[in-house]
C-alpha cells in the first residue's frame, strides 16, 4: 500500500470520528447509564424483599411484568410528547418522576401499591431510553454507529454490574438501598445539563401514527430486543430467587449477576466495532442468539461450582447483550435520520414486550419445574429468536 493510500485512510478514519457528536453522545450515555444502575441495584432488591416476604415466584413475576406494560404504554407516547415540549424537559421531568417513585417502593410496604409503583417507575426509564437512545443514535454516523452504541452498551452495562454489587454490600434492609437508587436516578439529570443546547430534534415531517409500522419494519432488530427484554428483566428479577432455591447466599447470587455485568462492559465495544464490519448484521445477532441458547443449557450442570458459573456467566452475558447492541445499530442503518425516533421508541416497545413476557414466563416455569424451569424458559426464548434469525438469513440469499 503506498503512503497516499495510507494517509488516505487515516483521514477517512479521522473525518468519521470527528463527525460524532461527542458531547451529545456522552451526555446521553452518562445520563442513562446513572439509571442503569438504579434498575441493577432495584431489580434484584425487589425480589428479594417480595420472596422474604412470603410471595409466590409467580406473583412475583406478575409484579414486575407491570413494568412491561408501563413499558408498552409509555413508548408510543414518548416521541409525541418529546415532540411538544423538547427532549431534554421530557428526560428531566422522567428522572424526577422515577427517582420519587424509587423511594415510595420504601414508603409503601403492601403489595398492592408496588404494582402502581412500578408502573409510574418504568413508565419513566422507558422515557429516558428511548429518548437518549434516540440522542445517542441521531450523534452517531453510519460509519461509527457500532462503535457509539457499543461504548452506550458498555457503560451502561458498567451500570448493570454496579447495581447488584451495590445489593451485595448494602443487602435488603433499611433504606440505603433505595436511597441510593433514587439517589443515583437524581444525579443522572447533571449530564444533561452539559449538552443542554445540543438536544436533538424530532423531525417536523413526523407523520402521526408512524409508530407502529416500526414495530415490523426490521423484525430482526425489533425481534432481537424483544427476546433480550425477556432474558434481561426475568433473569436479572428472579435469577436471586433461582440462585437461593439451589443453595447460593444472597450476596453470591448478587455477585453471579455481577459477573453477567462484567461481561457485557468488556464485550460491547469489540463486539459494536465487529458489528460496523460484518456484511450482515443479522449473521452476528445468530451467533449471539445461538450462545444465549448454548449457556443456559448449561446451567444447571453449573450449579455446583460457583466460580465456573461465573465464569460461563460472564462469557454469555457479554454476547448475549450484543443482541441489544447489535439490534439496535442494524435498526439504525436501516432508517433515515429522520425515521430513528419513531424506531428507536418501537424499538423499546419491543423490549417492553419483552420485559413483560419474560418475568412472568420465568416465573411460572420455577413453579411448575422447580429451579432448573429458569434456565429451561431461558432457553425457549433463544431458540425462538435464532430460529427467526436464521430464517431471515436464508430468505435474503
Amino acid at each position: 500500500m503506498d503512503r497516499s493510500t495510507a494517509d488516505d485512510i487515516v483521514a477517512e478514519a479521522e473525518a468519521e470520528l470527528e463527525s460524532v457528536d461527542w458531547l451529545s453522545a456522552s451526555a446521553a450515555i452518562a445520563s442513562i447509564s446513572a439509571v442503569g444502575i438504579a434498575l441493577g441495584l432495584g431489580l434484584p432488591l425487589l425480589s428479594v424483599i417480595l420472596e422474604r416476604r412470603g410471595i409466590s415466584a409467580s406473583l412475583i413475576g406478575a409484579n414486575s411484568a407491570v413494568a412491561g406494560l408501563a413499558s408498552l404504554a409509555a413508548a408510543p407516547l414518548v416521541t409525541p410528547i418529546a415532540q411538544r415540549i423538547g427532549v431534554r424537559v421530557s428526560m428531566l421531568a422522567a428522572i424526577v418522576v422515577a427517582g420519587l417513585s424509587a423511594i415510595g417502593f420504601y414508603v409503601f410496604t403492601p403489595f398492592w401499591t408496588w404494582f402502581p409503583l412500578r408502573l409510574t417507575f418504568h413508565f419513566s426509564i422507558t422515557a429516558l431510553f428511548v429518548l437518549s437512545e434516540f440522542w445517542i443514535n441521531a450523534a452517531a454516523p453510519p460509519g461509527k454507529r457500532g462503535l457509539v452504541l457499543g461504548i452506550y452498551a458498555t457503560v451502561l452495562s458498567l451500570g448493570f454490574a454496579l447495581g447488584p454489587w451495590i445489593f451485595s454490600k448494602v443487602g435488603s434492609q433499611g433504606f440505603a438501598p433505595f436511597g441510593i437508587g433514587a439517589g443515583v436516578i437524581f444525579l443522572s439529570a447533571i449530564p444533561l445539563f452539559f449538552a443542554w443546547s445540543r438536544e436533538p430534534a424530532i423531525s417536523k415531517d413526523r407523520r402521526k401514527g408512524s409508530f407502529w409500522r416500526y414495530v415490523y419494519a426490521v423484525p430482526t432488530a425489533t425481534g432481537a430486543v424483544l427476546i433480550f427484554g425477556a432474558v434481561e428483566s426475568g433473569g436479572f428479577t428472579l435469577f436471586p430467587v433461582f440462585g437461593e432455591r439451589v443453595g447460593f447466599s444472597e450476596a453470591a447470587a448478587a455477585q453471579l449477576l455481577t459477573a453477567v455485568g462484567i461481561g457485557n462492559v468488556l464485550m460491547q465495544i469489540p463486539i459494536g466495532i465487529l458489528s460496523d464490519r460484518v456484511k450482515d448484521r443479522r449473521t452476528l445477532l445468530a451467533i449471539c442468539a445461538g450462545v444465549g441458547l448454548l449457556g443456559t443449557l448449561c446451567l444447571p450442570v453449573l450449579v455446583e461450582d460457583w466460580w465456573l458459573m461465573a465464569g460461563v456467566l460472564f462469557l454469555w452475558g457479554g454476547v448475549v447483550a450484543g443482541l441489544y447492541t447489535v439490534g439496535l445499530a442494524h435498526l439504525g442503518s436501516r432508517l433515515p435520520p429522520s425515521e430513528l425516533a419513531d424506531a428507536n421508541a418501537a424499538f423499546i416497545f419491543c423490549y417492553s414486550a419483552g420485559m413483560l413476557v419474560g418475568p412472568q414466563a420465568i416465573g411460572t416455569a420455577m413453579d411448575l419445574f422447580g429451579p432448573h424451569g429458569f434456565a429451561w424458559s431461558l432457553a425457549f426464548f433463544f431458540a425462538v429468536y435464532l430460529a427467526l434469525a436464521v430464517g431471515r438469513l436464508v430468505a435474503a440469499r
